[in-house]
């Protein structure tokens, strides 16, 4: 196998590692291209294990980044939210090694990028404490804590009530017939009380600079929304996945956005709107 075709081997892996890093998949890109630049620069022979030389090399390289992205998102302009995975290659699995959710990936980012490290690399992408501490230049048992703090933060953050496949797809009609028919009091039913809606226009498109909590405000939100912007046609509306969770792809007249819908037992907890038109550009 040549080298370029054992590091697209690995291609697949080493973006899904960068984009729960980073949280933004042209990123996740750019820093693997980076690691293939520094694996056709390597010794081979020296490389015993080539899919943990190149986790290390990824990891450190968004550890890098993770730096100043945190400078950047203190002057980001409303709520962040991650790029949108439309129709990922996830199946609905529950495992967390599967999770691309925007719930597990805010998460992530309020940690320190060394929990976020530790607890990625050893709970999802199964690497060991003794290859985490040479990515992270810690003892093992500083890894350990790393992760284990992360994980605590996971758990707390995860639902209370997992949905099943037959409830995510009830609420995902009832929510997309809710939208076209700018039917509020349906839409109130399927939102929990306690339910959040997050938008993210980065100060480039309309959306909500703050998350809005609670039911009621939000239907006035999505009904002021309506008000404004008229209600969505149905050939606009493209039913999807998003990050794994049931979603649309709203295509307007100044471009695409997303809406992601999280389930937790019979209800919609969250929904995730993405605007800005810099996360969006792989979906033109």
């Amino acid at each position: 196998m040549s080298d370029a075709a054992s590091f697209e081997s690995h291609r697949g892996f080493l973006v899904r590692l960068a984009y729960r890093m980073l949280g933004g998949l042209a990123e996740a890109e750019d820093v693997v291209q980076d690691a293939f630049l520094r694996w056709d620069a390597v010794d081979r022979a020296a490389v015993v294990e080539p899919r943990a030389f190149l986790a290390r090399t990824v990891s450190r390289l968004c550890l890098d980044r993770m730096k100043s992205a945190r400078a950047r998102r203190e002057q980001y302009v409303g709520t962040w939210l991650p790029e949108p995975l439309v129709d990922p290659a996830v199946t609905g699995s529950a495992e967390l090694a599967e999770d691309l959710s925007f719930a597990l990936l805010m998460t992530l980012e309020r940690l320190s990028p060394l929990e976020r490290a530790a607890f990625l690399l050893h709970d999802v992408f199964d690497m060991d404490y003794g290859d985490i501490a040479g990515v992270l230049d810690r003892s093992e048992a500083a890894c350990r804590q790393l992760a284990a703090r992360g994980r605590d933060h996971i758990r707390d953050e995860r639902p209370r009530f997992a949905a099943s496949e037959d409830a995510s797809a009830r609420l995902s009609d009832a929510f997309h017939t809710a939208m076209l028919q700018g039917d509020v009091a349906a839409l109130a039913q399927l939102l929990a009380e306690d339910a959040v809606f997050y938008s993210d226009g980065g100060g480039k498109k309309l959306a909500a600079l703050n998350p809005i909590y609670g039911r009621d405000k939000i239907v006035r939100f999505m009904l002021g929304l309506a008000g404004k912007r008229g209600l969505p046609s149905a050939e606009l509306i493209t039913r999807t996945r998003i990050n794994g969770n049931p979603g649309f792809l709203l295509h307007e007249g100044d471009g695409v956005s997303t809406v992601a819908l999280e389930v937790s037992g019979e209800h919609i907890v969250a929904i995730y709107a993405v605007r800005n038109p810099d996360k969006l550009r792989h979906l033109a």
